[in-house]
């Protein structure tokens, strides 16, 4: 798998609308979440993605989330339980510790992502609240 790290000034038009394509079907179309995704978060992000078959098939942003912190989200894969997506975390954590300045990694992980994250090896660090109608738990990755 070729992984592609970008930063948001770096992108393709066709690599910010397929990322934005790959973005509403899972969130949109799949989970039907209801929110504007673009956020202006994008812009500050570190973009990390793949393509299968001219589509993003795996895609995460990571940006600086305080002096000593990286924050991931969105992430997705199109394809589940194939081992893309622990792939995507792997190649996250390795890119993030090159190119930013950080000793942990947060995410906001939907409930039923927990277990996979606990694979990685985040922890759940808050109880469980609610973004855009869905349950959710803080979690932190020590590096």
């Amino acid at each position: 798998m070729d992984w592609i790290v970008k930063k948001f000034d770096e992108l393709s038009a066709k690599e910010v609308y397929e990322i934005l394509r790959s973005r509403g079907e899972i969130f949109v179309k799949e989970q039907k979440i209801c929110c504007t995704d673009p956020d202006g978060v994008d812009y500050e992000s570190t973009h990390i993605f793949c393509f299968e078959n001219g589509r993003v098939s795996a895609y995460l942003r990571a940006f600086q989330y305080d002096e000593n912190a990286v924050k991931i989200g969105r992430v997705l894969t199109l394809v589940h339980k194939n081992g893309l997506g622990t792939e995507l975390m792997k190649t996250a954590v390795s890119e993030i510790q090159k190119r930013f300045k950080c000793d942990k990694i947060y995410v906001a992980a939907q409930k039923q992502a927990v277990g996979f994250y606990e694979k990685c090896g985040f922890t759940v660090t808050s109880g469980e609240y609610l973004e855009e109608g869905i349950p959710h738990h803080d979690m932190i990755l020590t590096l």
